[in-house]
């Protein structure tokens, strides 16, 4: 039988951590507001329900928190290891997509509070990364990928702007998917 997810607040950080000032302050502000507004759609719900597709698209709510966690994770490895961190997008065979797309669903043996786990720790991390960055402005070349721009490069501010942005899209994807499941909303 599916446990139900009811207790959804934001991760908690370290107390022992002094808090980041200004510009760190406020991009992690804005991600935590936006994590939040996307791990609140999951309130209350099976690990079945987080599971099922409630639109046209392949989309789930327990997979677009897995989708989400993993390019935070894989975003906050390239500020620091730069583009060895990510795939060459433009060599991925037909088993690399399966797999990517294998993020966007609950697998079998996948709970909702498993992936909501994995996502605080995660949050955990890129928090701790942020606030302990030398410089937001330090610099790496983007990865191959039919999306990116030959040559560019992205400063950590633009790649952590890029995070929220993403958890900003698919908080407001998860709203659809939830109030298409049973008629919750988040800003109601």
């Amino acid at each position: 039988m599916s446990e139900t997810v009811t207790d959804i607040e934001p991760a908690t950080d370290d107390p022992a951590r002094e808090p980041a000032t200004g510009e760190r302050d406020d991009l992690l502000e804005a991600l935590a507001k936006h994590r939040q507004f996307l791990r609140f759609t999951t309130r209350d719900l099976t690990d079945e329900q987080a599971g099922r597709r409630t639109t046209a698209s392949q989309l789930c709510l327990g997979g677009l928190i897995k989708h989400v966690t993993a390019v935070e994770r894989t975003w906050a490895r390239f500020i620091v290891d730069g583009p060895s961190a990510m795939p060459d997008f433009t060599n991925m065979t037909e088993a690399d997509w399966a797999r990517r797309a294998d993020e966007f669903r609950m697998l079998p043996g996948e709970t909702l509070t498993g992936v909501l786990a994995e996502y605080a720790e995660v949050a955990r991390r890129t928090d701790e990364l942020v606030a302990t960055l030398p410089a937001l402005d330090a610099t790496q070349p983007l990865p191959k990928a039919p999306w990116s721009e030959p040559g560019a490069r992205w400063s950590a501010r633009r790649v952590l702007m890029h995070v929220i942005a993403e958890t900003a899209q698919h908080a407001g994807h998860a709203d659809i998917i939830r109030e298409s499941l049973d008629g919750a909303k988040t800003m109601a």
